[in-house]
């Protein structure tokens, strides 16, 4: 996982953007690692934060696209998420729908709802609107605080 993470940093913005896309899949990967590490090799924060949102929002959208299938199998499989909570997360997102999109910055618990917001069928406008929300106040709060820690 080093390597990779070696990798991804040598790679500067794509790297950012693929390290971004992969977190916000169903792949356990830490994409504010790989930001850290970029912003304090002396990236420019804009640039930063536009292609960890991209990406992770294209992740999200992805766990999205894959719900849509309405194949219980597929999201097992592929997302790794149980049935079980599939259905908890769906009978608590009646409420609120598309806006529950705002919460996949989470770890784990993102890629459900998204993948449960596909299930749906939720709005895809809204519900990308509302992931690009919560993702972009995740990396915008993380890039402040690096900025205000560099002094």
């Amino acid at each position: 996982m080093s390597a990779f993470l070696e990798l991804l940093q040598s790679w500067g913005y794509v790297g950012m953007f693929i390290a971004a896309f992969l977190a916000g899949s169903a792949f356990p990967f830490s994409s504010e690692a790989v930001l850290t590490a970029l912003q304090l090799a002396g990236l420019r924060p804009l640039p930063l934060f536009l292609t960890a949102t991209v990406g992770n929002v294209l992740g999200s959208m992805l766990n999205y696209v894959v719900g849509t299938f309405g194949r219980m199998e597929w999201i097992e499989r592929y997302l790794h998420v149980a049935p079980d909570k599939v259905r908890r997360a769906q009978k608590w997102m009646e409420h609120y729908g598309a806006w529950m999109g705002l919460v996949t910055f989470l770890p784990i618990f993102g890629s459900v709802v998204a993948a449960t917001l596909g299930l749906m069928r939720a709005n895809p406008w809204l519900t990308t609107l509302s992931i690009a929300i919560g993702k972009a106040a995740r990396y915008a709060l993380l890039i402040y605080a690096l900025e205000w820690l560099q002094g």
